[in-house]
């Protein structure tokens, strides 16, 4: 029988995972990711109700447990791309790193290379076709993380299984309530998990720091007020301004000046976006780009959401350009445009994304 390994978070969708491989009669290890900091560091991450949650659930199937500290590997890796992309006015997403580098990549090469598969809690599905194993969507859209996967390695996906994948959240949980597995009551985590009891703007402060500059009104240059640091601040963002007669959406950065425009038009030209770059465009797996050489239009995501927007995608100069069927609001460069094509069932399967970089048509007038 093929070793499996389990990563378990000592949440509800793991612990069904769990379940799941021992009623088919396979007996997988557990193991527990660290990744937060020390506990006597600024920024620590609680793990002690999570570890509890992780062993009542091995004792219940007898299942050995183990511990991988990667605490340093993601501060050193995932943090660190954070504060770089922050600093330089783009808008990262630690959760896809996260999955990227630390729990597929740096597991892996200390652990998961060992084992047959790994096996999530994750909420996606894989699928063959033609002989070639593709990231799939989940059948809870509302759950589906295909998103949070979208820049794993085709070698990462062949050894990767998604139990959960197939079922939406509410039979997870009756699962979880019928066998009485210990995380069965327990919230799902929200946030970024390595802040523990900090926020994300300290988190910022402790790395950048403050540096007082101007709020502009993007389409009249006045200025409005003032802010602590560009980076404190989201394209797209609309509270935590501080600016009265609004609302006001943040437009742009100017991060060598130390400005962040913002305007309150909803249909502001600034705030249309229709064409993007992806840079780095990453394939999942080995099909990807043949898929997309075939696709006469493509189905897309820039946030976390389970509604797709719909485009194309055109190669030039070796580049990939996404244009969108709609016009679209608070597209910020840095974050991930993950493409994704229909599936026969009704899924559709994730091919892969790119950090998106936007050229604005038209900047203020320097001041």
């Amino acid at each position: 029988m093929d070793e499996i390994a389990l990563l378990a978070s000592g949440g509800v969708d793991s612990a069904v995972a769990t379940h799941l491989l021992c009623e088919r009669g396979e007996k997988p290890t557990l193991f527990y990711i660290i990744i937060g900091a020390h506990e006597d560091d600024e920024f620590s991450c609680t793990m002690e109700e999570d570890l509890e949650m992780v062993n009542l659930l091995a004792r219940q199937y007898g299942l050995k447990v183990e511990t991988v500290d990667l605490h340093k590997d993601y501060w050193d890796r995932v943090v660190a791309y954070l504060i770089d992309r922050v600093k330089r006015g783009l808008t990262p997403n630690p959760d896809v790193m996260c999955n990227s580098l630390i729990k597929f990549g740096c597991f892996y090469d200390r652990v998961g290379r060992h084992f047959a598969r790994t096996v999530t809690g994750h909420y996606a599905t894989t699928v063959v076709k033609d002989g070639v194993k593709y990231l799939a969507t989940a059948a809870d859209p509302v759950k589906d993380q295909t998103d949070f996967l979208c820049q794993i390695t085709p070698e990462q996906l062949s050894r990767l299984e998604f139990p959960v994948g197939a079922m939406p959240k509410s039979e997870v949980r009756s699962i979880a309530e019928q066998y009485n597995l210990a995380p069965a009551h327990r919230r799902d985590s929200q946030g970024i998990c390595f802040l523990g009891n900090t926020t994300y703007d300290a988190l910022l402060k402790h790395y950048l720091g403050e540096r007082e500059g101007d709020i502009v009104e993007w389409e009249t240059r006045q200025k409005l007020g003032k802010h602590p640091g560009y980076w404190f601040y989201t394209i797209g963002q609309r509270k935590g301004l501080r600016l009265s007669g609004g609302p006001w959406f943040v437009v742009e950065k100017d991060t060598r000046k130390n400005r962040v425009y913002v305007s309150r038009a909803e249909d502001s030209a600034a705030r249309q976006c229709t064409e993007f770059r992806l840079a780095d465009f990453h394939p999942i797996s080995e099909g990807s780009l043949a898929e997309l050489n075939t696709a006469q239009s493509v189905l897309f995501k820039i946030r976390h959401s389970p509604e797709f927007e719909s485009g194309t995608i055109e190669i030039r100069d070796n580049q990939f350009y996404l244009r969108s069927d709609r016009q679209l609001t608070g597209v910020a460069s840095g974050q991930f445009a993950v493409i994704y094509v229909p599936y026969t069932d009704g899924r559709s399967l994730c091919l892969g994304s790119g950090e998106i970089r936007t050229e604005r048509l038209r900047r203020p007038q320097a001041m």
